[in-house]
């Protein structure tokens, strides 16, 4: 088991950087099979196993999730485990308790919001200090909110 998923690791590793169809291909030719294959081995361990055993219940787990376990194998986009997110967010999770204080729920709830647009900005290799301010001073001299898709990170053109 683990042998199949260091391998699926050694091929995510040699086609990171590559475009969405390239990774899907190669995907598609080297993972797939991998993947089919711990398919196997794990329904084969849950017929050895007792299903109320505590490994049995994470067999059952794996199992149930099966479906979204592959999703990186159909959408070259995907990546095939969400590390990279969760870095992203551990900063916010470690400061969750700052939210706490926010006053009231709307407090908290414009805090998350404004934590959600600077890890979007990392993500999309903005810097988040710099898309916040141009952000604001576009909403504050009246960008039409009719258009609020123009200042989404993704979207962040910074000035020279």
């Amino acid at each position: 088991g683990l042998r199949r998923i260091a391998e699926l690791y050694r091929i995510e590793a040699e086609i990171r950087g590559l475009g969405p169809g390239q990774r899907l291909s190669a995907r598609q030719a080297r993972s797939a099979p991998l993947v089919a294959e711990f398919g196997d081995w794990l329904q084969a361990q849950r017929l050895r196993i007792s299903a109320k055993s505590r490994l049995g219940e994470k067999l059952t787990y794996i199992h149930r999730q099966w479906g979204g376990l592959q999703t990186f194998l159909h959408d070259g986009r995907v990546e095939m485990d969400s590390n990279a997110v969760e870095n992203l967010i551990r900063p916010i999770a470690l400061t969750r308790k700052n939210a706490l204080f926010a006053g009231h729920d709307e407090g908290g709830r414009t805090w998350a919001r404004i934590a959600s647009l600077i890890a979007t900005a990392k993500i999309n290799g903005v810097e988040p200090f710099a898309y916040l301010k141009a952000t604001l001073e576009a909403i504050a001299a009246g960008h039409p909110a009719s258009r609020i898709d123009e200042l989404l990170p993704w979207n962040f053109i910074p000035s020279s």
